[in-house]
Parts: structure tokens; sequence; C-alpha cells
């Protein structure tokens, strides 16, 4: 049975499994899975140093990039898991009481789950 694929963007977690042909071992974009790699996706970047929550210094056109890919690729395709704990918590661990969870209203659930 195969591994299941995770990958977060903006902290929030979403199930790749579907798409193992783009991020499973040996695939395009594997270097994305496993961790938050919200600045990556922002410069459609696979440099590990880019591989990071870190969206410092951004430019404009790199954010726009950025919610455009997580909404029309991740949210519209992959079912969100779970968060980061950087989405859900404040810097000193006590909970973010402005979390709110993100919404899928164009996500459609395929019959196997």
């Amino acid at each position: 049975e195969d591994q299941p694929i995770y990958l977060a963007v903006k902290g929030v977690v979403f199930d790749v499994t579907s798409g193992k042909e783009f991020y499973g071992r040996g695939a395009p974009y594997n270097a994305l899975a496993g961790k938050d790699s919200t600045r990556g996706v922002a410069k459609m970047s696979l440099d590990p140093a880019d591989l990071t929550h870190d969206t410092t210094g951004l430019t404009d056109k790199e954010l726009e990039t950025l919610e455009d890919v997580f909404t029309t690729v991740y949210k519209a395709k992959y079912p969100i898991v779970g968060y980061t704990a950087r989405r859900i918590l404040n810097e000193d661990g006590s909970p973010n009481l402005d979390f709110k969870p993100e919404d899928q209203p164009h996500f459609d659930i395929k019959d196997e789950f």
C-alpha cells in the first residue's frame, strides 16, 4: 500500500496522494512534499532554500502566484487534512484565536473516501 503524501501551503496541510505522479518519490515536485513549501510555491521554485513557510520579502507578483496556486490547484484538487502548528498556534504556543479553517466550496470529494 502506498504511503500517503502530504504537503502544506500557507500552513494548510493537503493530502496530495492522488497526485503522486507529481509529488511521489522521484516525481518532479517531490521536493515540495512533507513540509510547508509556501515560499517555493510562490516563487515557483524547488530550491531547498525556498522550501519553507517563510514569505518574508516576496514580491506582490509572487504573493499573487501563491494565492492563485493555493486556490486553483491545492484547494481545488486535494483534500485538506490539517494545519501546521504555525497556522493554529501563536509564537508562544498558545492557541491562535483568529484561526479559521479554510473552506473548500469547489472541492468534490471522490467516491474512494
